[in-house]
């Protein structure tokens, strides 16, 4: 298998008004390196896009990249540099980014040009910039990806905020981490579940977590069994709630089983809009130590106070 490193620079409307709703962000360069097995390098990819949709450079982006409409307006249509990059990329490949979008803006330009998708549903890839923190930090933490190069020590010999040179450092990146983070496979949801034969199960070192399919609505969805359900990610029980699913704003709701074998297990729900009216639902479970049960608790409780005090406004208002 070989690892597919990849960075893209798009564009956007300087007005809200003048913005296209199918594609807000036009790729205007696809940068990317191909890394065999062993993270050594076989490959690169660096091209420019012909705009079609922006003509004009935002701001943000010029100043950012360096690159002058001028200059884009010698590049090629999107559809050839898309293929382009396609066919170079082969087959047998995961595709590696820092952060999580440049796969769905890559996908939605896709679906614009009514290309063929990169995946029926859900597409795994590696986001470096999390493998970072789980293998370099607190897993938690986010940073830019000077940062992390400042940090391994690589050397700068590119200057940065250019589509290949973002996914050269990405690439050195990657092959300096632990390997065993890349068990933390992450999920592209451009395209989500169809099914439920197609939803996301998938346990971790430390957690499991839960991709559902498309729901009309919220309520509907947490009608659901198996996207309320706790089961335990070790022995496969279903578990007894010892606080049932309570939600401190409405979009994410908390709650806390108890095995009798592995402990207390914390479930979290966030709940996902999916185009204009659907919803999706991404649910993480993960045991955690007793002293942490008492922050679920308060954290209920704080909720419970916070509903009393709707009710009460919407009395009084």
């Amino acid at each position: 298998m070989n690892y597919i490193v990849l960075d893209l620079e798009w564009n956007q409307s300087s007005s809200p008004e003048q913005e296209n709703k199918e594609i807000p962000f036009e790729i205007i360069e696809i940068g990317a390196v191909k890394l065999d097995s062993n993270k050594q390098m076989i490959g690169e990819f660096n091209e420019l896009i012909r705009p079609s949709i922006y003509n004009e450079m935002h701001k943000i982006t010029r100043n950012l990249i360096h690159l002058q409409m001028s200059e884009l307006k010698r590049g090629k249509p999107f559809i050839d540099v898309a293929s382009r990059f396609l066919k170079w990329c082969e087959t047998d490949i995961i595709f590696c980014t820092w952060g999580p979008l440049d796969l769905t803006e890559l996908q939605r330009n896709m679906a614009y040009y009514r290309m063929k998708s990169l995946s029926d549903g859900p597409l795994p890839f590696l986001d470096v910039q999390k493998l970072f923190s789980i293998s370099c930090e607190d897993g938690k933490s986010r940073r830019s990806l000077e940062y992390a190069v400042d940090f391994l020590h690589i050397e700068k010999d590119i200057p940065f905020h250019r589509a290949f040179s973002d996914a050269y450092y990405t690439a050195k990146v990657l092959a300096l981490l632990n390997p065993e983070t890349e068990k933390q496979i992450s999920f592209d949801l451009f395209h989500k579940p169809s099914s439920r034969k197609e939803e996301i199960h998938v346990v971790f070192d430390d957690y499991a977590k839960y991709i559902s399919r498309e729901f009309p609505d919220k309520q509907t969805a947490l009608k659901d069994r198996e996207v309320t359900s706790t089961k335990c990610y070790y022995c496969h029980r279903n578990l007894k709630r010892k606080i049932r699913w309570f939600t401190p704003n409405g979009k994410h709701f908390y709650s806390l089983s108890y095995c009798e074998k592995h402990g207390y297990l914390k479930g979290k729900i966030r709940v996902r809009k999916s185009g204009e009216e659907g919803v999706y639902i991404v649910k993480t479970l993960k045991f955690i130590p007793d002293e942490d049960v008492s922050k679920i608790k308060e954290r209920q409780d704080k909720a419970r106070i916070l509903r009393k005090q709707r009710r009460h406004h919407g009395k009084s208002s």
